[in-house]
């Protein structure tokens, strides 16, 4: 996919002004189980200010939403792309590429971490794949919920 299709995707802050817009995203079905709701997750973020759950945005399109933070305990901490989804509605156009892609450039950036983890479920091979063509490897480790553990250093 020409990535240049997409040049126009940047992120927003989730706030009172875009929230009832983002917690509107939906995903297929059959992808339910794989991710929280974005209601969940912005009230995750409501209780935790680590939390950063932004809007992605094609110009003035939002088509996705992703979380992510960094925590400091236990030490040395780490940082962690928590969520992700693109709306049914725009997946298959390379935008999940574009958006871990990017992200990856803003976490590298605002934290200057030089790893980033995230877990995947097992039974989620499209999202297993994408990670590891962007260079995410797994860990051998899993979450508190059994999912897999990958991590991608700069």
């Amino acid at each position: 996919m020409d990535s240049s299709v997409h040049k126009q995707l940047h992120f927003k802050s989730v706030n009172a002004e875009n929230r009832r817009e983002v917690e509107g995203l939906t995903v297929f079905s059959e992808q339910a189980g794989f991710i929280e709701s974005v209601s969940e997750c912005l009230r995750e973020a409501d209780e935790l200010e680590l939390w950063r759950p932004v809007g992605i945005y094609d110009s003035d399109t939002l088509i996705g939403f992703a979380m992510y933070g960094y925590f400091p305990e236990p030490a040395p901490g780490q940082l962690w792309l928590d969520r992700l989804l693109i709306d049914k509605r725009y997946q298959g156009k390379g935008y999940g590429k574009q958006a871990v892609l990017s992200l990856l450039d803003r976490l590298h950036t605002e934290y200057q971490s030089g790893t980033v983890y995230l877990s995947v479920y097992e039974n989620n091979p499209h999202a297993i794949k994408l990670y590891q063509q962007i260079g995410f490897r797994f860990n051998g480790k899993y979450d508190s919920k059994g999912e897999h553990i990958m991590e991608y250093h700069f």
